[in-house]
Formats: structure tokens, C-alpha cells, sequence
């Protein structure tokens, strides 16, 4: 088996992943869904939620659910129109704390696909 993922540094992730990130972390969800295709799809705690209507709802509910913070500790290329940001987030929720993959896939320049999973 071998691992096609390559580690690279956060300044090089693509804009429109740096720009969700910043959205989500600050709750701004009207920012986070312009980052996003118009069919885009959103895959968290194992529920997938299909269209800029039903991910506006999950985000606005996500973030506004818990009192959290991140720390960035890891990103990986994983082919030209996909990445990988691991994320540590420290809050009120069950456990405390849970080190969180968000896989993105990008179309022309947006985000067509986000799997968050730990």
C-alpha cells in the first residue's frame, strides 16, 4: 500500500480552504457558504447534508452548538483538487477535545465536497 498524500505547509493550502476555515472558526456562516458550490456536500458526524440551504443550517447550528477553539496541526495535498486540514479543537463538548480531519474537494476553484471525521 502505498500513501499518495503529501504534507505541505498551511500557507499553501488554496485560498477557498483558507477562506472557510477563517468563516467557519469565526461562526460567519454567510462567508463559509460563499466558499462552496451550489451542490456542494457536507459529510459530519456521519450525516451528510446536500446544497447551500441544508449546510447553512448545519453550520449555523454547528457552530453555535459548542464553545470551541482550534489549532491547526496538519495539512496534506492529496492529489490537485484535494486536501486534508487536521484541526484541534478544545471546548465544551463531550470529551473536550477531538483532533478533527476535514477533507476537502475542490471544483474550479470552490468547494465542492467537506468530510470532517476524527
Amino acid at each position: 500500500m502505498t500513501d499518495d498524500t503529501t504534507p505541505f505547509d498551511a500557507t499553501d493550502l488554496p485560498d477557498v480552504v483558507k477562506r472557510y476555515l477563517k468563516a467557519h472558526n469565526e461562526h460567519d456562516v454567510p462567508a463559509a457558504s460563499a466558499t462552496l458550490t451550489p451542490g456542494a456536500t457536507v459529510t459530519d458526524d456521519g450525516r451528510t447534508y446536500e446544497g447551500i440551504p441544508a449546510i447553512e443550517r448545519w453550520l449555523d447550528r454547528a457552530t453555535s452548538e459548542y464553545t470551541y477553539t482550534t489549532t491547526l496541526i496538519g495539512t496534506e495535498h492529496d492529489g490537485p483538487d484535494r486536501c486534508t486540514v487536521t484541526q484541534r479543537l478544545e471546548g465544551d463538548f463531550p470529551g473536550g477535545t477531538v483532533d478533527l480531519h476535514y477533507r476537502f474537494t475542490l471544483d474550479q476553484g470552490l468547494i465542492s465536497h467537506l468530510t470532517i471525521a476524527p
